[in-house]
């Protein structure tokens, strides 16, 4: 078993030694200069006793024509194909006479040509040697090298067409497969962004109210026992080590917050809209009014973080679209319900265009959500609006 070993070692080491020789870049013009000298060996020696000068000077110019042009391999394959092809066919149908460095030299050109240039031209080579022994097979040694080349040209060709075929296959399949992991990664990091943003806008916010609340009623509560304070300063405490280990757990989930310190700050509502019209007024010099009715309650903060998001992305909205126009933001608060109106005096929505982007996509998604339901379209009188109804029931304490 050892030596079997061996002996495969051997031939892999071999093989492996053979492909990078091939490969090399002055390999096919050291090939055909080798060929070039056996072929005229092959000459001389099978032509010494000839008296014909001339005949054995054009043998001599044929053999290096089907040798030599084999240094063209990797620049031309074409053009080392056509010459080696035309010497060979007229040195069996004139002088009856082929060497075997050129029968060697005609195969390779053939493989090549097939795998790394026209197969056409592959295919219409082979084929001439495949007329000429149906024509003329010659006589004796002739006869041997046509039928030779006959059965083994076109066998040439189609093996370097086939090879060609299988490399295409295979890149194809691989860029077919980095196509689809590249699709998949960037679906899995879209993935990770929309939990990411859920957990952070949401979960994040309602643990931190936990633990606020958790340290406000210890410090606020008169007459409470120590073990009950002791047990609220706990809840605290783990509510804050949970949004600790939340941020960690967000700054993985989003790469691309990679480097940029975690933000910390609580999760906007319906008490920083005033803000964020002060900033939509500096940002685009027009006026942006604030109309509240009925009685501002402290709602919950996922309905809170919805209307104020709502909000945003409507301004966003008429600022990238109705530039310089006037934007109303109304609250109304009915009952258990939030009316949200924001109204600009642009020139509304186009006659013919999409339904609705990202943007109103994802304002439609935050308010089903948590309940409710919105629409937009174009508003009486002109312009734009975006309605929201919102649940509206007040945050119990805790």
């Amino acid at each position: 078993m050892s030596n079997v070993g061996r002996v495969n070692d051997w031939r892999g080491a071999l093989a492996g030694a053979g492909q990078r020789i091939a490969a090399a870049p002055h390999a096919p013009a050291v090939a055909g200069g080798l060929l070039g000298v056996l072929a005229v060996a092959e000459v001389l020696l099978a032509r010494a006793g000839l008296p014909s000068v001339p005949r054995q000077l054009a043998l001599l110019l044929l053999s290096l024509a089907t040798t030599l042009p084999l240094g063209l391999l990797w620049a031309r394959p074409a053009v080392a194909a056509v010459i080696i092809s035309a010497a060979s066919v007229l040195s069996l149908s004139a002088y009856a006479a082929l060497t075997v460095a050129g029968l060697i030299a005609q195969l390779a050109v053939l493989y090549r040509l097939g795998r790394g240039g026209s197969s056409v031209l592959a295919a219409g080579l082979a084929t001439a040697f495949l007329v000429l022994a149906l024509a003329d097979p010659g006589r004796g040694g002739a006869r041997i090298f046509t039928v030779l080349l006959a059965a083994l040209a076109p066998v040439a060709a189609w093996a370097g067409i086939a090879r060609r075929a299988r490399s295409e296959a295979q890149a194809h399949s691989a860029a077919s497969q980095f196509m689809a992991s590249t699709l998949l990664e960037h679906t899995a990091r879209g993935e990770r962004a929309r939990i990411s943003r859920d957990l952070h806008d949401v979960v994040a916010h309602h643990i931190s109210m936990i633990a606020v609340q958790a340290e406000t009623a210890r410090l606020t509560t008169p007459g409470m026992p120590a073990a009950g304070a002791q047990r609220l300063s706990l809840i605290g405490d783990t509510a804050r080590a949970a949004l600790t280990e939340m941020r960690r757990l967000l700054g993985v989930l989003r790469e691309d917050t990679r480097g940029d310190p975690v933000d910390r700050r609580p999760q906007p509502g319906l008490r920083q809209l005033n803000e964020l019209l002060d900033e939509a007024r500096d940002a685009s010099a027009a006026g942006t009014r604030l109309i509240v009715r009925g009685w501002l309650a402290s709602l919950d903060p996922g309905v809170e973080l919805t209307a104020y998001r709502i909000v945003q992305e409507a301004l966003t909205n008429a600022r990238r679209h109705a530039p310089g126009a006037a934007v109303d933001v109304e609250l109304h608060f009915a009952d258990d319900t939030l009316w949200l109106r924001v109204r600009d005096n642009g020139p509304g929505p186009p006659a013919a265009g999409p339904a609705g982007g990202h943007g109103l996509l994802g304002m439609r998604e935050r308010a089903a959500a948590v309940g409710g339901e919105l629409r937009t379209g174009p508003a009486a009188g002109g312009g734009f609006l975006v309605e929201a109804r919102l649940p509206a029931r007040a945050e119990e304490a805790r």
